[in-house]
This record gives structure tokens, sequence and C-alpha cells, in this order.
């Protein structure tokens, strides 16, 4: 594996497209439970082409994480980001939706678990209410930790769950590619890029392990799908496809990282960060990123960062 002193950074730019979402606090005794009810809650949320939702989580919060941002409870947290597409019909009902399922199912369900809001909107979603029916009759309101709050007795002692849940306008989509002499070299690189961005508050890496091995394209040979594999970008395909084919000669893997977020500039500076911490992986040949000529979102993610105005 070869090391360069510094990939090539395409002069072009990842398209992104406006959201919804809604930021959740997650709260438990330990890390180990916080991260079972992370884990679950954002389960199936890596792409908003089969998945209801995306979804990740931004940071760790209170002890053990960024202890600048406290916690209601002052037990360990991590901030959760579930993003659905403006364009999406009934957008604000597909995520009171989303947020409805997932907690009550995996947060709720997960021992010591707790969970706030951290989004102060109007409208706004009654969730703690709905969440609340669970308790058959024996939940209640309360104010804890300065908060209103639904208690719902169970099994495991109590949960406890802000009445109202927020949402605001945020950004999905933004996109960096790693072309590689090996799988090994793309994913080293990509991993380097997920760790980087991980510091970068108001941004989630949605895909497992914050990284996609199988980037897509609008449409399809197939006239049931609407997205597939991006095959001018498969390096086993560049001897099939000739002149079609987009992978450079020695490049021999693609990873892709997605990154949403609070807004276009959180993105970006999402973006940036990651291209600073994976331009001299080792094997890396060049960072790029896709776009659709503006066809699917109007928010422009430059990777060469003085493009920005």
């Amino acid at each position: 594996m070869t090391t360069l002193s510094d990939a090539i950074v395409e002069d072009t730019y990842a398209e992104g497209f406006r959201s919804i979402y809604a930021e959740v606090l997650i709260t438990a005794r330990d890390r180990t439970w916080l991260d079972h009810a992370c884990n679950a809650a954002t389960g199936h949320a890596s792409s908003s082409i089969f998945c209801e939702c995306e979804a990740g989580i931004d940071r760790y919060v209170g002890p053990g994480g960024d202890e600048s941002f406290p916690t209601p409870d002052g037990r360990p947290g991590a901030i959760v980001q579930f993003h659905v597409p403006r364009f999406k019909k009934d957008r604000e009902k597909l995520l009171e939706k989303v947020l409805l399922h997932r907690l009550s199912q995996n947060v709720l369900t997960c021992p010591t678990a707790s969970c706030f809001n951290l989004i102060d909107s109007d409208p706004y979603f009654k969730l703690g209410r709905k969440i609340a029916l669970f308790g058959d009759g024996h939940q209640f309101r309360d104010h804890r930790y300065g908060r209103k709050v639904w208690g719902l007795p169970i099994m495991g002692g109590e949960f406890i769950i802000d009445r109202r849940f927020g949402f605001s306008d945020g950004v999905m989509g933004g996109n960096l590619w790693f072309f590689a002499e090996s799988l090994d070299a793309s994913l080293a690189a990509a991993e380097l890029g997920v760790a980087a961005l991980a510091k970068v508050p108001g941004t989630i890496a949605p895909f497992p392990g914050g990284i996609a091995a199988s980037g897509s394209k609008a449409g399809s040979a197939y006239s049931f799908l609407f997205a597939s594999t991006n095959h001018p970008f498969c390096p086993t395909l560049r001897k099939k496809l000739g002149d079609q084919s987009q992978v450079p000669e020695g490049v021999n893997s693609i990873m892709e990282i997605i990154i949403n977020g609070r807004d276009l500039a959180t993105v970006s500076a999402g973006t940036q960060a990651i291209i600073d911490a994976t331009r001299n992986s080792p094997g890396l040949k060049k960072i790029s990123a896709g776009n659709y000529g503006g066809r699917l979102g109007k928010s422009f993610i430059y990777l060469r960062p003085e493009l920005h105005t």
C-alpha cells in the first residue's frame, strides 16, 4: 500500500436536499444501556430509499461524553437525529410516526432509559402524551429536572419522557467518496472520516458504521426500482463498461460517507473535517462526491471550501 502526500480533492460538490428532523436526547444508567437504546432506535434507518427515515447518533453528552452539554438527569446521554426528506408527502405526519414508533418500541422498552426533546418549536408533537398511554391509565404528569414530563409505571420502574417534541428544517444527502487502491485503503480512509465527523456537533452519518459501500444512483434498468447500484463507479465493472466506466485506473474500491445535519453550514463543516482527516490516508487516490446537477436538491456542499459564499 502506497502513501500519498495529498490525495486529489476533486473540484465538485455533494448535492444535498432539505429535510425536517427531530433531535432527541436519550439517557440511561450507563453507556452499555445507552448504546442499546440508541442502536435500537436508529435501526433500519440508513437510507430514505427504503427506510422510513435516516437516523444516527450526533454525539455522546454528559458523563463520559461531551460534558459541556449536561443531561437533565445527570446521566450518560446521546443526541440522536431523525431526518425525513422535505419533499415527502405529509412529511410532518411521517416524522411524528417515525418518532412514535421508534421511541415507544426501542427507548421505552430499554432498561433505565429516558427520553428528552432538544428542539423547541411551534408546531410540535404531543409525543409524550401518546407514548404515555402505554401506562394504561396509570401514567402521570410530573415536573422532573425542571421539565414538564410524563411518567409511566413499567415493570422495571418508571419511564420518563418529555411532553412535547419539536422539529426543524435540516439537510440530508451530503456525501464524500473515497477512491483507493484497495478495499482496505478505502475503508481505512472512510473510518478516519467517520471519526472526524463525530467531533462536529449537529451531524450524523446514518449508514452502518457511518459508511456506505453500495453508493446508489437515481433510477434503474428495472422499472419498479427508483434507485440502484451506481454502476459507472463499480470497480469490478471497469472492463465490462469500457469508456462508460468512471473508475480511474489503479482504483479498486470506493467507499462513501453520507452526512445529514442541522443546516447547510453544519454539513459543510462536517465535510471539511472529513477531508482534512483523510486526505493523507495511505492508498487513497481521490476524494470526490456525488451529485445530479441540481435535480435532486439545491443544498450544494462544495469540497473546496473557497467556493462557499
